[in-house]
């Protein structure tokens, strides 16, 4: 399917990625992406010099992270289309046609998908593990199964963005768009790209400290589309943990060496397992006024009249 290439584009948050950022801009300027904006978040090698002399429009984020380069480039960009891609080298230009016709073709958002395609080399075992675990979780706490939420290569129409309240400054910003896109119930398709090995710098990304982080977000998050989920989690760990203060007081008690009783404990076990089931009952409730909520929402929107064709 063609398509008008202007109206595209194309969106690359970098910090010292001058090795391989030239070349990623001269890929898609040969394939004939005239808008295409580097965001540099205070690189301190030539990775700006590099991304002009390709021919991309350069700007500075104020903020700190990718999170931020994200929402700041946002807030400019003016086309129709965006494709946001890591400047790492990692993504193939080629693979630009297959994620942006999907958006022509009705849909709000577009992930490539790392994990099918991955060249032999571009993941660790750890990371690969971690994803596919990652994206277990998010299916199971968002009820949507979005294949690779860690994607950097990703189609929106401008739409799709203004629909999006983002806040994450971090290597986050993958999962809190993911969660955007199903709390505003955007059509998703999701394409196979090819991910390549790092060609000239090593990641920012540390597997347990930004592993840590992007769980965090997943469950944080849930407490929008599915608070089940979210009190549920805790309304279990804390009745569990009443059971087991429980289970302690209770083999005290029954120890050879005399009934020992333990007043203080016993008292914290009721109110663990009693507060842990009023959380859980408050999920079911949050969860029920949720589905109230978008059907609403939903009647709202099929009442609305159609605007007339211009």
């Amino acid at each position: 399917m063609k398509f008008n290439k202007d109206e595209v584009c194309i969106l690359i948050p970098i910090l010292n990625e001058g090795p391989t950022i030239g070349n990623v801009v001269k890929e898609f300027k040969a394939l004939g992406y005239n808008h295409i904006l580097v965001v540099d978040g205070k690189s301190t090698d030539n990775s700006v010099k590099i991304a002009r002399e390709a021919g991309a429009n350069v700007r500075t984020q104020s903020g700190k992270g990718k999170g931020n380069a994200i929402i700041e480039a946002f807030e400019v960009i003016e086309q129709p289309y965006i494709l946001m891609l890591d400047g790492d080298g990692t993504y193939s230009a080629k693979d630009a046609e297959k994620m942006l016709t999907p958006l022509f073709l009705g849909f709000d958002q577009v992930i490539g998908d790392r994990l099918i395609n991955a060249e032999e080399g571009s993941f660790s075992s750890l990371n690969l593990f971690g994803n596919h675990m990652l994206n277990l979780l998010f299916k199971i706490a968002h009820s949507r199964d979005l294949h690779d939420i860690l994607s950097g290569y990703r189609a929106f129409t401008r739409l799709a963005i203004q629909q999006m309240h983002l806040r994450e400054t971090g290597f986050e910003i993958e999962t809190e768009i993911s969660v955007e896109a199903v709390r505003n119930g955007q059509r998703v398709m999701v394409v196979p790209i090819r991910y390549l090995r790092r060609p000239g710098t090593a990641t920012k990304l540390s597997p347990f400290h930004d592993g840590i982080k992007i769980v965090s977000t997943i469950y944080r998050l849930a407490r929008i589309n599915n608070p089940m989920f979210y009190f549920g989690m805790m309304g279990i760990f804390t009745t569990l943990l009443g059971f087991l203060v429980g289970i302690y007081v209770l083999l005290e008690w029954l120890s050879p060496l005399g009934h020992i009783e333990h007043i203080p404990l016993t008292i914290l076990t009721v109110l663990l397992i009693v507060v842990g089931i009023e959380i859980f009952m408050f999920g079911m409730i949050s969860d029920m006024l949720l589905v109230f909520h978008r059907e609403i929402i939903r009647e709202i929107q099929l009442q609305q009249p159609e605007k007339p064709p211009k």
